[in-house]
This record gives structure tokens, sequence and C-alpha cells, in this order.
């Protein structure tokens, strides 16, 4: 009898094999998709570090402020994979060790190998961590120090929360003010260190990024901008480990530490990848299909590296998703191109939404700005445009027409006949262009 997940090829007559690693939100969309347009075409074959099934990784934050239980964001129960004939193997035994690309198998932790006839590399990212002086003292892990990148992370900040009161952020991006409000809404005072002079200063301009600042600031979280880290500083706890005490920063400050959430960037996973002597620069390299360098091989998500770009937003892994599913199937159809997504922020009671460029190129002339600003309301608005064609915008407080922006943006539509309402947003648009009298032959000519 064979071993669950000791899969010999295929026979004569029988469906290939699909063999996917990693158990995410690229891999489990792009099984969505091509279950959709070819459910028979494949056994298939999940492999997963992560016990159990498929989470929405981007619902972690209001998991970690309490404000949603786990069963909620939950992608598929393990029933659907069942009703879907997927073998979902799950767990460290299941984490594949290694590749044999002429063999055309995997080999897992537990010593199972399973022939694939096609592969989907699906290995997400990790912490990008700074070199910091104490951050892992004889090359181990500091315990206290964390990332905030899936399940277990939020259990081990959740524990920490209810041992200790002193928390620091290190990074302003999204992630890291998504962990400064969990940790805050579990009681535990924040402080949030930033390299740059204000928050999400990729995301804003200065002043959005005051208004933010402003918000968070009334919920107890404090700030620390333009701050520069140093050294972290560990104890000696009552079990004998090295645990976080403090972090030092460059001015002198000593910032007391019960836990340490560092934040600064991700990198692609490409260990396995690279090991199989898979072609990978920053990430895994695909082209525009999705497929690697080995024809039998594809990859999506936060590991590839496409026309020298990386990815860690969730749009671009859906639309890799769905071409990948399509050349899976054989369909051919559809090539990836990248179209940069807008940036909405997770934190519970704050509307925010940007898009495009904020800070034009060296090579490009400067943008025109519009901007409507209602400080009672705690509103403000900045769009920007070239050549009467939107360019960027940034909304605070109010973001319903940001979907409406970002398809302007998109299609690169000329804006000259709606610029003086354009700030107001679409319903106040489509009633000017309702209203206004139909063009003349003559004002035509």
């Amino acid at each position: 009898m064979q071993a669950p997940g000791s899969r010999s090829p295929a026979r004569q007559g029988e469906r290939p094999r699909l063999v996917v690693i990693g158990n995410g939100m690229a891999a489990t969309r792009t099984l969505d998709e091509l279950l959709a347009i070819a459910p028979d075409h494949y056994r298939i074959t999940l492999l997963g570090r992560e016990p159990g099934p498929a989470y929405n990784r981007i619902l972690l934050s209001p998991l970690l402020a309490g404000e949603i239980e786990l069963e909620q964001i939950r992608l598929h129960d393990r029933d659907w994979y069942h009703q879907q004939g997927i073998e979902l193997l799950t767990g460290t035994g299941y984490q594949v060790t290694r590749i044999d690309r002429h063999r055309c198998r995997v080999q897992c932790a537990n010593g199972q190998q399973i022939h694939y006839d096609r592969l989907l590399i699906a290995t997400g990212s990790l912490p990008a961590l700074p070199e910091l002086e104490g951050l892992s003292p004889g090359g181990n892990p500091l315990k206290g120090v964390l990332g905030f990148r899936d399940l277990a992370d939020v259990e081990q900040m959740t524990q920490a929360a209810r041992a200790g009161n002193e928390a620091v952020v290190i990074g302003g991006g999204l992630l890291g003010l998504e962990a400064a409000h969990g940790l805050n809404c579990l009681g535990m005072r924040v402080t949030l260190v930033h390299r740059a002079p204000y928050l999400l200063n990729r995301q804003l301009d200065p002043e959005a990024a005051a208004l933010l600042q402003r918000e968070l600031e009334s919920r107890g979280i404090r700030f620390v901008l333009a701050g520069r880290s140093r050294a972290v500083r560990h104890h000696t706890d009552a079990d004998g480990a090295d645990k976080v005490a403090a972090l030092e920063l460059e001015d002198g400050q000593r910032l007391a530490a019960d836990l340490l959430v560092v934040t600064t960037g991700i990198r692609p996973n490409i260990e396995l990848a690279a090991a199989c002597g898979l072609a990978c620069r920053q990430g895994v390299l695909v082209n525009d299909c999705l497929q690697t360098y080995d024809p039998r091989i594809y990859a999506v998500g936060e590991c590839v590296e496409h026309r020298g770009l990386t990815f860690g937003l969730v749009e671009p892994l859906f639309q890799q998703a769905r071409v990948c599913a399509n050349q899976l199937a054989g369909i051919g159809t559809g090539r990836y191109r990248f179209t940069p997504p807008p940036t909405r922020l997770k934190v519970s009671g704050i509307q925010l939404f940007s898009l495009g460029e904020l800070e034009p190129a060296a090579t490009d002339s400067p943008p025109q700005a519009l901007v409507y600003r209602d400080p009672a309301g705690g509103i403000y608005r900045k769009l920007l445009l070239r050549d009467n064609r939107l360019v960027g915008a940034v909304l605070y407080g109010e973001v319903a027409d940001g979907p409406w922006y970002f398809e302007l943006m998109r299609t690169g539509q000329d804006l000259s006949a709606l610029r003086a309402q354009l700030i107001f947003g679409q319903a106040c648009c489509e009633r000017l262009q309702r209203t206004r009298p139909p063009v003349t032959a003559e004002e035509a000519a």
C-alpha cells in the first residue's frame, strides 16, 4: 500500500498530476480559477508547511485585534478540498525540502516523494530583517522578536500581549501599522519606529500621513519618525533563553520592549527553486505565462519575479493566478501584465486609499495637483494629473470614489471636460455629464 502522498507517475489514461507547493492565497486563487475552467483536468496534490486549510492573510490584522475569529479568515474548509478531489497535505512533515526536476518529483520533510506532471511553486515570501546588532545573538533567533506574516506570528503576538506590556514595531508601512493597531487593541503600549519623516511615505503625501498619524496617536500608539534603529538589547529570561529587552536608536533613545515586531519588508522565498537549478534573481524568474525556465514548472505570487518586478500586494497575485490557471488548463489565453494596484489600510475605523505616483520620476514633468480639504470632517483628497490624465491620487476619510479614480487612471482617459468637478467624485461628474447640453455640429467642427 502506498503511503499518503507517495504518488507515482500517471499511468496511460490517467489524468496528469499537478503538485502545488504552498498553501497561501496565490496558490488557492490559482486552484479556484483552474477548477472553474477545467475541474477534471488534473489530479491535484497540495502541500503546505502551515497546518490546516488556507486562510486570508489580509485579515491577520483584524484577527490580531480580536475583531474576527480564525474560522472567518479561512478561504476554504477541509470539506471543500475533499469535494474538489484535492489531496491536502499540510504540516511540517509535508514541507517540501527538494525538487528533483530530472525525475519530476518533490521530496517532503517526512521523506515522502511525490511525482508531478506539472508543478506550481507558490512559496511566498519571508521577512527581510534589517542588520541590527543583537537581533540574532550567536546566530540564533531572539525570543520576543517576530515578523507579521502568518498565524503562528499572530498566536505568539497574542501570547506576548498577555505576558508583557511594551511592544515596539519597526517599520511604518502597511504591515507595521496593522501590527501596531492589533497590539494596541490587545492592550499593549505600542511604539512604532519609522526611518522616514512620515508614515506610509511610499503611498501617502505628508498631509494625508499627518491625518493618519493623529488618528492613531488618539488611540494610544506612539511614533518615532526619522528614527534609525541601532541595536537590540536582550536579557536572559526565567527559562534561560535570550529574550528581547529594548531597542536602541542611533540618537541614544532606548525603547523598552517585551515584544519587537519587525516589518521592514519582504524577500521572495526562492530557496527551493534556486536549489533545483531554476533561474532566479530577486525572485523565481517567470515569463508572461507565469512559466519558469522549466516548461513543466510554473510559479505565482510573492516568490516570483516578472519583468524585473517582485510583488507584495494581493491584486497582482490574483491577476497572476488567472493567467497561470489558463495556461495550466491548456487554454493558453492571457498574458500577465503588471498594473500598479491601489493601497488600502486595514485598520478599523480608518478609511485610506492611494494609487499611482505621488513623487514623479526625475524624467517626468511635475503633475498638477487638485486638492480638497475638510478638516472638520477629517477628509482629504489629492488628485495628480499630467496632460489631463490622472496619474495618482490620495484619499483619506472618504474613499468610496477610489475604484472609480483607479479605473480613470488605468484607462488613461482624457479628463479635460471633468477637470473642474473631478475632485468632488464620480456622482458629481456623472451629474454634470447628464445636465450638460449636447455638443452641436458647429462646436464639434
